[in-house]
Protein backbone atom coordinates (compact mmCIF):
# COMPACT_ATOMS: atom_id res chain seq x y z
CA UNK A 1 0.00 0.00 0.00
CA UNK A 2 2.88 2.45 0.91
CA UNK A 3 5.02 1.53 -2.52
CA UNK A 4 1.62 2.40 -4.87
CA UNK A 5 0.97 5.04 -2.25
CA UNK A 6 4.69 6.64 -3.10
CA UNK A 7 4.55 5.60 -6.52
CA UNK A 8 1.01 7.57 -7.02
CA UNK A 9 2.69 10.55 -5.60
CA UNK A 10 5.73 10.36 -6.95
CA UNK A 11 3.76 10.43 -10.70
CA UNK A 12 1.99 13.27 -9.27
CA UNK A 13 4.89 15.49 -8.52
CA UNK A 14 6.14 14.42 -12.12
CA UNK A 15 2.75 15.33 -13.69
CA UNK A 16 2.95 19.11 -12.00
CA UNK A 17 6.61 19.41 -13.08
CA UNK A 18 5.81 18.39 -16.13
CA UNK A 19 2.93 20.82 -16.86
CA UNK A 20 4.63 23.52 -15.47
CA UNK A 21 7.40 23.31 -18.17
CA UNK A 22 5.20 22.77 -20.96
CA UNK A 23 2.64 25.49 -19.73
CA UNK A 24 5.24 28.13 -19.54
CA UNK A 25 6.90 27.01 -22.65
CA UNK A 26 3.20 27.03 -24.60
CA UNK A 27 2.58 30.35 -23.19
CA UNK A 28 5.77 31.92 -24.07
CA UNK A 29 5.16 30.99 -27.64
CA UNK A 30 1.72 31.62 -27.92
CA UNK A 31 2.41 35.27 -26.30
CA UNK A 32 5.22 35.68 -29.09
CA UNK A 33 3.18 34.62 -31.90
CA UNK A 34 -0.14 37.10 -30.90
CA UNK A 35 1.87 40.09 -29.90
CA UNK A 36 2.36 40.94 -33.60
CA UNK A 37 0.62 39.46 -36.09
CA UNK A 38 -2.92 40.37 -37.61
CA UNK A 39 -5.82 39.97 -35.68
CA UNK A 40 -7.47 36.99 -37.99
CA UNK A 41 -4.18 35.26 -37.24
CA UNK A 42 -4.42 35.29 -34.01
CA UNK A 43 -7.99 33.77 -34.13
CA UNK A 44 -6.82 31.13 -36.39
CA UNK A 45 -3.87 30.65 -33.03
CA UNK A 46 -6.43 30.38 -30.55
CA UNK A 47 -8.71 28.17 -32.59
CA UNK A 48 -5.38 26.18 -33.12
CA UNK A 49 -4.73 25.63 -29.22
CA UNK A 50 -8.25 25.26 -28.59
CA UNK A 51 -8.37 21.90 -30.96
CA UNK A 52 -5.24 20.64 -29.93
CA UNK A 53 -6.90 20.40 -25.87
CA UNK A 54 -9.99 18.74 -27.97
CA UNK A 55 -8.31 16.03 -30.01
CA UNK A 56 -6.04 15.38 -26.33
CA UNK A 57 -8.83 15.01 -24.52
CA UNK A 58 -10.37 12.56 -27.13
CA UNK A 59 -7.42 10.71 -26.50
CA UNK A 60 -7.28 10.50 -23.01
CA UNK A 61 -10.87 8.78 -22.98
CA UNK A 62 -10.36 6.79 -25.68
CA UNK A 63 -7.09 4.89 -23.66
CA UNK A 64 -9.34 4.37 -21.04
CA UNK A 65 -12.00 2.82 -23.02
CA UNK A 66 -9.90 0.71 -25.40
CA UNK A 67 -9.45 -2.95 -24.83
CA UNK A 68 -5.90 -4.20 -25.25
CA UNK A 69 -7.04 -7.63 -27.03
CA UNK A 70 -7.45 -6.42 -30.41
CA UNK A 71 -4.07 -4.77 -30.73
CA UNK A 72 -2.28 -8.52 -29.59
CA UNK A 73 -3.29 -9.98 -33.21
CA UNK A 74 -1.67 -6.77 -34.82
CA UNK A 75 1.48 -7.03 -32.48
CA UNK A 76 1.64 -11.01 -33.31
CA UNK A 77 2.06 -9.97 -37.04
CA UNK A 78 4.48 -6.83 -36.07
CA UNK A 79 1.95 -4.39 -37.25
CA UNK A 80 3.58 -0.90 -36.31
CA UNK A 81 2.08 0.86 -33.38
CA UNK A 82 0.67 -2.35 -31.88
CA UNK A 83 3.54 -2.94 -29.16
CA UNK A 84 2.37 0.70 -28.24
CA UNK A 85 -0.94 0.76 -28.09
CA UNK A 86 -1.11 -2.04 -25.90
CA UNK A 87 1.42 0.14 -23.26
CA UNK A 88 -0.90 3.00 -23.97
CA UNK A 89 -4.14 0.43 -22.92
CA UNK A 90 -2.29 -0.82 -20.24
CA UNK A 91 -1.21 2.43 -18.72
CA UNK A 92 -4.15 4.19 -19.62
CA UNK A 93 -4.61 6.02 -16.20
CA UNK A 94 -1.51 8.08 -16.92
CA UNK A 95 -1.95 8.59 -20.50
CA UNK A 96 -5.06 10.25 -19.62
CA UNK A 97 -3.93 11.82 -17.44
CA UNK A 98 -0.99 12.98 -19.37
CA UNK A 99 -3.19 14.18 -22.01
CA UNK A 100 -6.34 15.51 -20.22
CA UNK A 101 -4.85 16.95 -17.24
CA UNK A 102 -1.47 18.24 -18.67
CA UNK A 103 -2.19 19.17 -22.27
CA UNK A 104 -6.18 19.71 -22.16
CA UNK A 105 -5.75 21.69 -19.31
CA UNK A 106 -2.46 23.89 -20.39
CA UNK A 107 -4.86 24.39 -24.23
CA UNK A 108 -7.68 25.52 -21.76
CA UNK A 109 -5.54 28.19 -20.12
CA UNK A 110 -3.72 29.17 -22.84
CA UNK A 111 -6.55 29.95 -25.02
CA UNK A 112 -8.29 32.03 -22.50
CA UNK A 113 -4.95 34.34 -22.73
CA UNK A 114 -4.47 33.81 -26.09
CA UNK A 115 -8.36 35.18 -26.31
CA UNK A 116 -7.53 38.03 -24.20
CA UNK A 117 -4.61 39.03 -26.62
CA UNK A 118 -6.57 38.70 -29.82
CA UNK A 119 -9.26 41.12 -28.24
CA UNK A 120 -7.03 43.97 -27.49
CA UNK A 121 -5.47 43.54 -30.76
CA UNK A 122 -8.68 44.13 -32.16
CA UNK A 123 -9.97 46.97 -30.30
CA UNK A 124 -6.67 48.41 -30.79
CA UNK A 125 -7.11 48.33 -34.36
CA UNK A 126 -10.17 50.15 -34.31
CA UNK A 127 -9.08 52.38 -31.77
CA UNK A 128 -10.56 51.88 -28.87
CA UNK A 129 -9.55 51.03 -25.81
CA UNK A 130 -9.73 47.86 -22.62
CA UNK A 131 -12.03 50.25 -20.79
CA UNK A 132 -14.04 50.71 -23.76
CA UNK A 133 -17.63 49.29 -24.09
CA UNK A 134 -16.66 48.26 -27.83
CA UNK A 135 -13.93 45.90 -25.82
CA UNK A 136 -16.76 44.50 -23.23
CA UNK A 137 -18.52 43.59 -25.79
CA UNK A 138 -15.94 41.81 -27.96
CA UNK A 139 -14.41 39.93 -25.26
CA UNK A 140 -17.55 38.51 -23.98
CA UNK A 141 -18.62 37.14 -27.25
CA UNK A 142 -15.40 36.13 -28.31
CA UNK A 143 -14.55 34.03 -24.89
CA UNK A 144 -17.84 32.76 -25.22
CA UNK A 145 -17.38 31.73 -28.50
CA UNK A 146 -13.64 29.88 -27.54
CA UNK A 147 -15.58 28.20 -24.56
CA UNK A 148 -18.82 26.52 -26.70
CA UNK A 149 -16.34 25.84 -28.87
CA UNK A 150 -14.18 23.94 -26.47
CA UNK A 151 -17.07 22.54 -25.10
CA UNK A 152 -18.87 21.12 -28.14
CA UNK A 153 -15.47 19.68 -29.21
CA UNK A 154 -14.93 18.13 -26.21
CA UNK A 155 -18.55 16.30 -26.13
CA UNK A 156 -17.99 15.47 -29.87
CA UNK A 157 -15.02 14.03 -28.84
CA UNK A 158 -15.90 11.81 -25.88
CA UNK A 159 -18.51 10.37 -28.42
CA UNK A 160 -16.08 9.84 -31.19
CA UNK A 161 -13.34 8.15 -28.02
CA UNK A 162 -16.09 5.78 -26.83
CA UNK A 163 -17.35 4.30 -29.91
CA UNK A 164 -13.82 4.34 -32.14
CA UNK A 165 -11.54 3.56 -29.12
CA UNK A 166 -9.62 1.01 -30.68
CA UNK A 167 -9.32 3.18 -33.82
CA UNK A 168 -8.28 6.53 -32.04
CA UNK A 169 -5.39 4.41 -29.94
CA UNK A 170 -3.98 2.68 -33.02
CA UNK A 171 -3.87 5.95 -34.96
CA UNK A 172 -1.95 7.63 -32.25
CA UNK A 173 0.47 4.78 -31.55
CA UNK A 174 1.11 4.62 -35.05
CA UNK A 175 2.26 8.01 -34.91
CA UNK A 176 4.22 7.65 -31.54
CA UNK A 177 5.46 4.59 -33.32
CA UNK A 178 6.97 6.57 -36.47
CA UNK A 179 8.41 9.27 -34.07
CA UNK A 180 10.31 6.70 -32.19
CA UNK A 181 11.61 5.17 -35.31
CA UNK A 182 12.66 8.69 -37.35
CA UNK A 183 14.01 10.10 -33.85
CA UNK A 184 15.45 7.05 -32.65
CA UNK A 185 13.88 7.59 -29.07
CA UNK A 186 11.30 6.00 -26.53
CA UNK A 187 8.58 7.93 -26.13
CA UNK A 188 6.33 4.98 -24.18
CA UNK A 189 7.54 2.56 -22.06
CA UNK A 190 7.51 -1.07 -23.57
CA UNK A 191 9.14 -2.90 -20.66
CA UNK A 192 6.26 -5.08 -19.45
CA UNK A 193 7.51 -8.43 -20.49
CA UNK A 194 11.04 -7.83 -18.59
CA UNK A 195 9.26 -6.36 -15.69
CA UNK A 196 6.83 -9.95 -15.43
CA UNK A 197 10.08 -11.94 -16.12
CA UNK A 198 11.62 -10.39 -13.42
CA UNK A 199 9.03 -10.76 -10.55
CA UNK A 200 9.00 -14.72 -12.03
CA UNK A 201 12.42 -14.82 -11.19
CA UNK A 202 12.19 -13.46 -7.72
Amino acid sequence: MKTQLQKSIKFSVSIAVITFVLAAIFSVISTMLLNDVYYLVGIIIVFTIVFIGVIFDMLGIAATAANEVPFHAMAAEKVNGAKQSITIVRNADRFASFCNDVIGDIAGVISGTASTLVVLRITSMLGQTDESTLYFVISVVFTSLVAAITVGGKALGKYFAVHHSTEIIFFAARVISLIERKLKVNIVSRNNKKKKSSKKLQ
